[in-house]
């Protein structure tokens, strides 16, 4: 019955996200002619692969007349050929060839060019009803994301799906790589009652990376406010829970929802074992439990999972062995982060893999977690962590935030993670130095500006490219 529901929903905010925005289809034929000629002359693009089967279709046609007349022995159409001669014999008189002919042949240009449009538009409308954008730029566009790097990203709260909202502009090859580990809220809830692994990060993932179905993402974030039982949840996190149960495991319910959502790029965890984090602090205490880590307010020193040493999932381990840049983080450094790398099998993946591999550090230090840590200590936790070097570079916010968000942070006793060059030097890495940070201005909060951060981070990445070839 649930699952039932479920799926009405989703077919009426579809629906209703098709007839909201039906509207947009009738700007499709109300380009001016400027436009239009720009956007025919996009047609001609190469690597569409429309060209070809344009010339093909010639072909086809030609010989399609070539085998008729060869079939009726050219009788009828030696009629035709006679009465055209006749026809043009007398419109040559009457017009002379050097007006008759360039008209004509202007006539048949323009009657050409507008039935293609019209088609294009036509085709464009049925495809895509939700997007007055010509039929030639959604093909063009589709052409640039698949050819762009594959990118594996790994972490896991919001700091990840901000990261992957700002990537997916760039390309369609991105697998993010999500923690399991989460047992707070909505989704610790689902995990106690329902057997299931936790589907926060996944959901805020999947979200991030849908291509143009605003309403339905805002479905998946949407939290009931009442209702017993419901009360907390979100319902992107129930829809996974139902979607899980019908598929059999969370791996393909996540496929499933990717088609949902129009997702560009895969969302994968790290593991399907039901894992439980640890945390060992400085004054001895012990802490079990992703939420209850951070919640402890102390010192950590040593973090892993139970069972330790969990299986990777293979189609994580895949994506790491096919990638052309890793990227890990941002995100809570210890209940985010740290978590994949304790599956010893992905670890080991990306410590092979002989590309461009950086860590995004965060902007602000985390109480509970990093409080008073620099970015270099941000470094050593990870190495700690997995026992080896795995990133060359490390991204580090450059501007300061304003006095407001100073104030805002430090009443939290949190401030700006301190750039320490000359540890990060000693420790091998490169600095990548960025603005990739913007500020809300009411709350004071400060977060990864999407657009800028996936902009330095493929900046970095093609300069690194460039330097592999010239070596």
């Amino acid at each position: 019955m649930a699952n039932g529901f479920l799926r009405k929903a989703i077919q009426a905010i579809e629906f209703e996200t098709r007839s909201f925005a039906a509207g947009s289809t009738q700007n499709l034929y109300s380009r001016r002619p400027s436009n239009r000629v720009n956007q025919w002359a996009k047609w001609l693009s190469p690597g569409l692969f429309v060209k070809r089967w344009l010339l093909i279709s010639v072909l086809g046609v030609i010989l399609s007349l070539l085998g008729l007349a060869i079939w009726i022995r050219l009788n009828p159409i030696f009629r035709v050929m006679q009465f055209l001669e006749t026809f043009l014999s007398t419109l040559t008189t009457v017009i002379p060839n050097y007006i008759s002919g360039p008209l004509v042949l202007v006539m048949g240009i323009l009657l050409l060019l507008w039935a293609h449009g019209r088609t294009v538009g036509a085709i464009a409308g049925a495809l895509r009803p939700d997007n007055d954008e010509e039929l030639v730029d959604l093909l063009l566009n589709h052409r640039r994301l698949n050819r762009g790097p594959k990118i594996v990203v790994v972490g896991g709260g919001t700091g990840l799906s901000t990261l992957l909202r700002g990537l997916k502009h760039y390309s369609s090859n991105i697998t993010a790589i999500v923690t399991v580990a989460d047992d707070g809220g909505s989704s610790g809830r689902l995990r106690r009652e329902n057997g299931v692994l936790p589907p926060g990060d996944i959901r805020n993932c999947l979200s991030a990376l849908a291509a143009e179905e605003k309403l339905l993402t805002e479905l998946f974030k949407y939290r009931f406010r009442a209702g017993k039982g419901l009360e907390g949840h979100s319902f992107g996190n129930l829809f996974l829970t139902a979607m899980t149960d019908i598929t059999g495991d969370l791996e393909r319910a996540i496929a499933a929802s990717s088609q949902v959502l129009a997702v560009r790029g895969e969302v994968l965890p790290a593991t399907l074992c039901d894992v439980n984090l640890w945390a060992e602090l400085a004054d001895g205490r012990c802490i079990t439990g992703e939420s209850s880590i951070s919640e402890a307010g102390g010192k950590i020193v040593k973090i892993g999972c139970i069972p330790a040493n969990p299986p990777a999932l293979p189609k994580a381990l895949q994506a790491i062995e096919e990638a052309d840049f890793i990227i890990l983080g941002p995100g809570s450094l210890y209940t985010s982060v740290i978590p994949n790398l304790l599956v010893p099998q992905i670890t080991e993946a990306i410590d092979r893999k002989d590309i461009p591999k950086i860590y995004v550090c965060n902007i602000m230090t985390q109480p509970g977690e990093t409080q008073d840590y620099s970015v270099a200590d941000h470094i050593k936790a990870i190495d700690l962590a997995c026992g080896r070097q795995l990133f060359n570079a490390v991204l580090v916010q450059s501007q300061s935030p304003s006095a407001q968000a100073l104030i805002r942070y430090a009443q939290d006793n949190s401030h700006p993670v301190f750039l320490d060059r000359e540890a990060i030097k000693n420790s091998g890495r490169q600095i990548v130095n960025a603005n990739v940070m913007e500020e809300d201005p009411d709350t004071g909060y400060v977060r990864h500006n999407p657009q800028l951060l996936a902009r330095v981070l493929l900046r970095w990445y093609s300069r690194m490219q460039l330097l592999k070839t010239k070596v």
